[in-house]
């Protein structure tokens, strides 16, 4: 009995320790293994990092990293670039900042020329004077035609109205001083000259409004407003493409306006038809210098249409021209009373001025602007 439990604890005991070997032979292996596989993974791992650094830096760098003489050398060279670059961007600010003044002070100086101009533009508009030695100077003059007077003042009385004193007093208070100009013959034109030739488009006519009636309107705005008045110059062909329903097209344009310029000063400005003598140009002398003659057409309702206001656009007229016959005799021709109506049922001074003949030059017209804005403004200020 005891020799057989003797020899199966001697068999346990050895296969005890041959599990243990066993075991510590397993564990060896494993260790084995796991270091060659923690050696490949780093050296792969060092090979990744050569190839980034090859990849990202340049021959230089990897120079730096094997010679620490090369690495000094391009340590002061990466310096000496910053210094320069850092000064290039200094220089470019100040050129940048110097470039930006330079522009300023160009704008600058621009805007005081510009500013200059417009100063030596607005010096340039000459005003009138009064105390002018004035006469009428018109070669083969047409006889003056009139049938009634009212002091210095000649009327060619063309209705069958018996104008009176009272409708011919001129007893009127200008409370609405804003002014309205307009042309329903916009292409009438003049005598072409050497400051102002042009091609005619018709028979003292031309399209081009800068050597028409048209050009004497924008004189006249430019002069008034010189005074302070509000003015308000329209420029529309009224007779072109078609002269016929010339009226009839400018009475649009001012019932048009009208309804945002409230004006009671309104003038239809023409030139006096051609008549019998396309050389006739009646010329007034005003000190050194020559102008057209000025006449007012006044019309009625002696025609049958609708108009209540003529007897006051009577009196308008005859309240200027009294004027400009104290300041400037001559200036005027006799103002003419009609029986049509003109579109002036529009206004309360609402008038027809006609400006030089065909025989006129248009600086005689020009000229003749500078004298009626300043006798408007004495009857008006």
């Amino acid at each position: 009995m005891f020799n057989v439990a003797v020899l199966r604890l001697k068999d346990i005991v050895k296969y005890i320790i041959c599990i243990f070997v066993l075991i510590l032979l397993i564990f060896s292996i494993t260790n084995y293994f796991s270091g060659a596989k923690k050696n490949t993974q780093e050296v792969t791992q060092k090979v990744e990092n050569v190839t980034n650094q090859l990849s990202s830096h340049s021959l230089l760098s990897c120079l730096d990293a094997t010679l620490p003489v090369v690495a000094s050398i391009n340590r002061n060279d990466e310096k000496e670039k910053e210094k320069l670059s850092e000064n290039d961007i200094l220089k470019s600010m100040l050129e940048t900042q110097i470039s930006s003044i330079d522009e300023i002070q160009n704008m600058k100086e621009i805007s005081e020329d510009v500013e200059t101009e417009n100063t030596e533009e607005e010096q340039n508009i000459e005003l009138a004077e009064t105390g002018i030695t004035t006469e009428v100077v018109t070669n083969n003059p047409i006889a003056e035609n009139y049938n009634t007077q009212y002091g210095n003042v000649k009327i060619k009385n063309q209705t069958d109205y018996q104008l009176t004193e009272e409708m011919l007093t001129p007893d009127i208070t200008i409370e609405n001083k804003n002014i309205m100009i307009f042309h329903t013959h916009s292409c009438e034109s003049y005598t072409s000259s050497e400051a102002y030739p042009y091609t005619p488009t018709g028979n003292y006519r031309t399209t081009d409004l800068n050597f028409t009636v048209t050009r004497v309107g924008t004189e006249l705005t430019t002069q008034l407003q010189q005074y302070g008045y509000n003015v308000i110059h329209d420029t529309s062909y009224h007779d072109y493409p078609s002269y016929n329903g010339s009226y009839t097209s400018s009475l649009k344009t001012v019932e048009s306006l009208l309804q945002t310029n409230p004006s009671d000063i309104i003038i239809d400005l023409h030139r006096d038809a051609i008549g019998s003598r396309s050389d006739y140009a009646p010329t007034v002398k005003i000190g050194d210098e020559e102008a057209a003659q000025i006449m007012f057409v006044i019309g009625t309702n002696a025609g049958g249409l609708w108009h209540p206001n003529w007897n006051q656009n009577l009196k308008f007229a005859i309240k200027i021209q009294e004027k400009a016959e104290e300041l400037y005799p001559g200036l005027f021709k006799p103002i003419m009373l009609t029986t049509s109506r003109y579109n002036q049922h529009t206004g309360k001074y609402a008038n027809i001025i006609e400006v030089g003949a065909t025989g006129n030059t248009l600086e005689q017209c020009l000229t003749s602007m500078k004298y009626l804005a300043k006798v408007m403004d004495e009857i008006m200020k």
